[in-house]
């Protein structure tokens, strides 16, 4: 339990420098802020969740959000805990520091920080940040396991 701990604080510290260090960036800077072609460094604050769902809520949604958020934690690190597979207790490890880099967020700025914009001619896929990743990177690994390794077992 020791190794998928490390790797959730590992990705929540991972996580917070980087939303402090890009917005130092973009304060000297401005967003946007053209990296390469289709991808650009902007500052944006998601009050809400996903594609800012739920931004208008107030202070009452963002602590819901905040609870939820917590509780969701709680049942992945019981999951985590009792889980036999290595592998999936690094993937869940990984969506728990994700998950707790945007509490932190929504506790100290009462939003989430983004700002990779990834985007094709006028399309802007909504920005989003380095927790974002791996809580979607770990879920897709679990995916990935579940429908097509653990069957091999």
């Amino acid at each position: 339990m020791i190794l998928p701990l490390f790797v959730a604080l590992c990705v929540l510290v991972a996580d917070q420098l980087s939303k402090y260090y890009v917005f130092q960036f973009v304060v000297e800077n401005g967003s946007p802020y053209a990296v390469f072609n289709h991808f650009n460094i902007v500052s944006a604050f998601n009050k809400g969740v996903s594609f800012s769902m739920f931004d208008d809520a107030g202070i009452l949604g963002r602590v819901v959000l905040i609870v939820f958020a917590l509780a969701v934690i709680a049942f992945l690190l019981y999951w985590m805990k009792n889980e036999v597979s290595a592998f999936v207790r690094i993937c869940l490890a990984m969506i728990v520091g994700g998950a707790l880099g945007n509490v932190v967020d929504r506790l100290r700025m009462g939003a989430v920080y983004d700002f990779l914009d990834f985007y094709v001619q006028t399309y802007h896929w909504p920005s989003f940040n380095l927790a974002d990743t791996f809580i979607c990177l770990g879920a897709f690994l679990i995916l990935v396991h579940t429908l097509f390794i653990k069957k091999k077992d």
